[in-house]
């Protein structure tokens, strides 16, 4: 399929062919008719994009900061590596559209096949011939209202939540300053609510339009005086701010025509420097007004359907673009004398020379088009190199999941490794495997899992996908006779781990592998080798200091990412059985109290082995992020030892003090990892981490959450 992407690091905006996404649970696959391009936002995305990287930095200057504390922590190097990915990934511009449902994800309610919609969200209404949409991000059309109207439906939302901010009565005088889209589509709605409608723009062509379209409407020079006259010297009951400026002056205006306790709801992008005498004189309220309503940015809203009950929150985000296609069913909200520019996908390119002023041309609606031919199969695999054949003498690799840790760490040891094949690579959206799989020299990109588990000529997965992923994937292959290499971790519940457990039995069954990277860290090699001479147990005491992650991140959620203990802590009681070189025989857990703040990711977790070693670690989200990740200390038979955040290691032994620095920063044994996992399948030897360790460590963290949850109830 066709969609169009914006790249951030070079400001190129393409239209590219990527495999068709799948609906995945609670969403539907929706052929795309029409999509609008905001002229606002999309037009800061590109123009951001198209900046150099100093301009860029001068612009964002919170990201600056960002970066210069990754890098006191973990280095400059990666650091840089770090900024240049995130700057390459390509960004599915868009987020208005309309089209016709042609499939449904499983949990789905309310829609079915052959549904005309209206659909919503930054990533999920992207410009593209076919998108997946989640259930609160879609409304139902009716026959009348045309998809072109339609693709309006989301500026629409914003302009309604923005109104709604206010509180208006009927018969109340409202200003609206910007009239653009947004500011034209919030006239409209005012009007439709029975107030007294006033626009103010700086150009006399919208000043026009807008009165040709019912609303009076002065040039901002004349604003103050014909304010006056407009509410009889009283002021405006409500101001609304839809203009798209970094200039104050938007907010400054709206002081001067409200009213004495009038209210001001910024919709649109403006500064928000209050000029505070005015303000505090006519006791004004001020507000910023954000996206379409509640649900915007709540996840589990979303993402997983959870509406909000209607008697608590009467205006929900879906329920707010329902309202948009109302008003539209009815004729009192008509998008189509905005409409200016229509441009069919191809042309897409085009569209945004036109919003960012390359293309001296005036502007309003500019809509993208889409072919809509029926009976056509959307295809969810790109081939970029047809033609060649796999060979089967060498491990032969398909990877699962293309996000940041695959782009930035696992993919390049990929690419350099050396003695395989990349076959292909599967995402769930299918633009990010295209780009992976382009970036790094797979065959082809698919958007569809079975391209991967299910081909026959590859003989090794690599799963690279978020957590609840994990255990069917690595099931899937494995009893499909292919080699599985899963990034931690293996599982997130003790069932799927039995599961697991059970097919490793069966004789012939191929290699397994799991990302517990640290024990093959150069290091973590030296360290083992002088624990290796030890005739006495150990205690090891390993610290985390882990940073702050809010309960919304999708590590927390049990469900998907399995809870940070089970999602990371898993690395570090990996680390404590390889130094003791046995699995763990009993785990203790003790926790501070989240106090409404952290997200049971302040633990404290004892693990005892067989030979009474005992391992502490420490994982804390309460920390700074200045100081260095990791630090561990091992006390043995008159030997100390302190690895610091894999960067250095002092080994103190009968008054000697040994120090060795790694010359180019942290190496936590990723490129090792996959060297010693590939031996293992070219020779036929013993697994890279014994199964017994494996599995155990994997139920250690498992059960390590499932006691912090419980304590935590």
């Amino acid at each position: 399929m066709k969609q169009l992407i914006q790249n951030i690091r070079n400001g190129k905006a393409e239209v590219a062919e990527v495999p068709c996404p799948a609906p995945r649970r609670g969403t539907a696959l929706v052929r795309t008719a029409v999509s609008l391009v905001s002229a606002g936002t999309e037009r800061m995305v590109v123009e951001f994009a198209e900046k150099n990287l100093l301009e860029k930095a001068r612009s964002r200057p919170d990201l600056v900061r960002q970066a210069l504390e990754k890098a006191r922590r973990e280095g400059f190097l990666s650091t840089v590596q770090s900024i240049f990915n995130r700057l390459d990934q390509p960004m599915a511009l868009g987020y208005s559209a309309a089209g016709t449902i042609l499939a449904i994800g499983e949990g789905l309610q309310g829609f079915q096949p052959g549904d005309r919609v209206a659909c919503a969200g930054g990533g999920y209404a992207v410009h593209a011939e076919y998108i997946v949409v989640p259930q609160n991000l879609m409304v139902k059309l009716p026959d009348h209202v045309g998809f072109e109207s339609a693709a309006f439906t989301t500026l629409g939302a914003i302009a309604l939540h923005g109104f709604r901010l206010a509180s208006p009565q009927v018969g109340e005088s409202i200003a609206v300053i910007g009239l653009g889209l947004l500011g034209l589509l919030t006239c409209s709605i005012a009007r439709a609510a029975g107030c007294q409608v006033f626009g103010v723009d700086r150009a006399s062509e919208r000043v026009a339009l807008a009165e040709k379209l019912g609303t009076p409407a002065s040039l901002r020079e004349n604003a103050e005086a014909t304010a006056r006259t407009f509410t009889r010297g009283r002021g405006f009951d409500v101001v609304l701010i839809c203009a798209d400026t970094p200039s104050s002056d938007p907010v400054e205006l709206a002081g001067e025509i409200a009213r004495d306790r009038g209210r001001v709801v910024a919709i649109g992008n403006v500064g928000l420097n209050i000029p505070r005498k005015l303000y505090y004189q006519r006791e004004l309220t001020f507000q910023v007004s954000r996206s379409y309503g509640p649900g915007r940015y709540d996840p589990v809203y979303e993402e997983k359907g959870q509406d909000y009950p209607i008697g608590y929150v009467r205006w929900s985000e879906g329920r707010n673009l329902e309202a948009i296609v109302d008003l539209m069913s009815t004729g009192r909200l008509d998008p189509h004398p905005l409409i200016t520019h229509r441009f069919p996908i191809d042309e897409a390119p085009a569209a945004y020379e036109l919003i960012t002023g390359r293309k001296r041309e005036p502007f309003l609606g500019v809509l993208l088009t889409y072919p809509t031919a029926e009976g056509t199969h959307p295809q969810r695999r790109v081939d970029l190199r047809p033609g060649s054949s796999l060979p089967v003498a060498r491990p032969t690799v398909g990877v699962l999941g293309a996000g940041n840790y695959a782009m930035a760490v696992f993919l390049p040891i990929l690419q350099k490794a050396g003695g395989i094949e990349l076959a292909g690579i599967a995402s769930a959206s299918g633009l990010s495997a295209r780009h992976a799989a382009q970036k790094f020299g797979f065959r082809f990109a698919a958007s569809d899992e079975s391209e991967i588990l299910d081909r026959p000529e590859i003989n090794t997965v690599v799963v690279l996908t978020p957590h609840h992923r994990h255990a069917d994937q690595v099931l899937h292959a494995l009893r499909a006779g292919k080699h599985v290499y899963c990034e931690k971790p293996l599982a997130l519940r003790q069932q799927a781990l039995d599961e697991i457990e059970t097919v490793l039995q069966a004789d012939g069954t191929p290699r397994l592998m799991v990302g517990f990277n640290r024990r093959f860290a150069p290091l973590a090699g030296q360290l083992h080798a002088a624990l290796q001479r030890r005739s006495e147990p150990l205690m090891a005491h390993y610290r985390v200091n882990a940073g702050f992650l809010p309960a919304t991140h999708w590590t927390q959620d049990p469900e998907t990412g399995g809870g940070r203990m089970v999602g990371e802590g898993c690395h570090f009681i990996d680390f404590l059985t390889f130094l003791v070189g046995q699995p763990p025989v009993s785990l203790e857990v003790r926790a501070l109290p989240d106090a409404g703040v952290y997200h049971q990711d302040n633990a404290l977790v004892t693990l005892t082995f067989p030979d009474g070693s005992i391992g502490t670690l420490a994982y804390l989200a309460n920390g700074d992020r200045a100081v260095p990740k990791e630090r561990l200390e091992v006390f043995c038979g008159g030997m100390v030892a302190i690895l610091d955040d894999f960067r250095q290691l002092e080994i103190t032994s009968k008054g000697k003090r040994t120090v060795t620095r790694l010359p180019f920063g942290q190496d936590k044994g990723h490129r090792a990892a996959w060297s010693a996992f590939m031996e293992s399948i070219r020779t036929g030897g013993l697994p890279p981490i014994p199964y017994d360790q494996l599995l155990a460590v994997s139920r250690a963290a498992i059960q390590a959450q499932s006691k912090l949850s419980g304590a935590q109830n």
